[in-house]
């Protein structure tokens, strides 16, 4: 399958933030294709998909970028998913590995909606996956995922039968 045309515009930064790690920046992109990255995202789904979600939540912090722009592209709420120390009022957190390390994630209180996880890129699926158990844990229904990228080499992640949705996949390490 060929490659999505926005991909060109990344700068893949070796070893970053350590080393052996092959970091995807998509800071030119978002520069240059802000308008046209988040219509590939949108495009992930359908209408009627679209009509059945209530909230994105962004997962901190790139995942914020598409979250906000997506919310607003279709007219939903936006929800924020925090590292710790960042949010008042946390009803939970979650602790989670990375390909790097751990890390935690926290959220204020969900009142039933359904929401949209959103991030930048998933790797072993961590944060995605901590995030679709937190939604769950504070009182939201996860009704989908998606990422800008996708390293499907390193993951296979699914929640509840989903897959994450994404623009660009990477299927090498």
């Amino acid at each position: 399958m060929p490659q999505h045309p926005l991909a060109k515009y990344l700068d893949n930064v070796p070893d970053f933030p350590k080393p052996g790690i092959l970091f995807s920046d998509i800071s030119p992109l978002l520069k240059n294709h802000f308008n046209e990255t988040i219509d590939a995202m949108s495009a992930l789904f359908s209408e009627a998909e679209w009509a059945n979600i209530d909230c994105l939540a962004g997962i901190e912090s790139r995942g914020f970028i598409f979250a906000g722009a997506l919310a607003y592209k279709h007219n939903k709420g936006f929800i924020k998913v925090r590292k710790p120390g960042k949010l008042p009022n946390v009803h939970a957190s979650i602790e989670y590995g990375l390909e790097y390390g751990t890390d935690t994630l926290e959220m204020q209180k969900g009142d039933g909606s359904r929401v949209l996880l959103l991030d930048d890129l998933i790797a072993t699926g961590g944060s995605m996956g901590a995030t679709a158990e937190l939604c769950e844990k504070v009182g939201y229904q996860v009704a989908g995922m998606a990422c800008l990228i996708d390293l499907a080499a390193l993951n296979s992640y699914s929640h509840a039968g989903m897959k994450v949705r994404s623009v660009i996949q990477f299927n090498d390490e």
